[in-house]
């Protein structure tokens, strides 16, 4: 188990699966993300998982986040690949234009920031 300081308090990323799925090309992993229940959304659930397991020129995919019932503990399937083509290959689309609109709401909110940021210190 390692520790990650990320949301500002401890979190723990246990890795309950890591398979090498040669068939499909793939790395499945299973992380159990310890303290964080109802507060991970899946691109910071993605950004973790790339440092912690040092996926920096990889593509990963979350598959699926499940929240325990009772307990601050998440359970995220992610699908590791090494070109992006073969994953958008195998993979539904709409997983993919979630993501994408997921990436782009991330990004209008940092551009209104730093618009508004702009607009402070000029008056």
């Amino acid at each position: 188990m390692k520790y990650t300081k990320d949301f500002g308090y401890m979190s723990i990323i246990e890795t309950i699966n890591d398979v090498n799925n040669t068939f499909l090309s793939r790395r499945e992993l299973e992380c159990n993300f310890i303290g964080l229940g109802g507060k991970l959304k899946k691109l910071e659930a993605v950004d973790m998982v790339t440092k912690e397991f040092k996926l920096f020129n990889k593509v990963v995919i979350p598959m699926r986040l499940k929240t325990h019932v009772g307990k601050s503990l998440i359970t995220g399937t992610f699908y590791v690949y090494e070109d992006e083509a073969l994953a958008k290959k195998q993979i539904n689309p709409t997983i993919f234009s979630r993501l994408e609109k997921a990436k782009a709401r991330i990004a209008e909110a940092v551009n209104a920031e730093t618009s508004e940021s702009k607009l402070e210190k000029s008056e």
